[in-house]
C-alpha cells in the first residue's frame, strides 16, 4: 500500500500519511461518515467521503493529535496542519 492516501474534495486535497497515523481515531470520531481504520488500525478515507463538507471534514483534519492528516488549498497553500 501506497505511503499516502491522497483524495481531491472540492476545491481542496487531503492526504493521510500512513507512515504518521497510529490510529487514534480521533479523526473518525469527528467525522465518521469520512474516516475509518483498515485491517492495520491505520486511517483511511471512506468511501462516499467525497459528498461530505468541506467544513467538517477540515474539522475532523485539525483533530489528529500527530497530524497525520493534511489539507491544502485550491492554489496549494496548506490549510491543517
Amino acid at each position: 500500500m501506497a505511503h499516502f492516501e491522497e483524495r481531491r474534495i472540492g476545491t481542496l486535497t487531503f492526504r493521510i500519511d500512513r507512515l504518521i497515523c497510529v490510529g487514534f481515531g480521533d479523526c473518525i470520531e469527528a467525522s465518521p461518515g469520512a474516516f475509518e481504520l483498515d485491517q492495520d488500525g491505520i486511517a483511511v478515507f471512506k468511501e462516499g467521503s467525497s459528498a461530505l463538507a468541506e467544513a467538517e471534514l477540515i474539522a475532523a483534519c485539525k483533530s489528529c493529535p500527530v497530524d497525520a492528516i493534511q489539507v491544502w488549498g485550491p492554489n496549494g497553500e496548506p490549510l491543517v496542519p
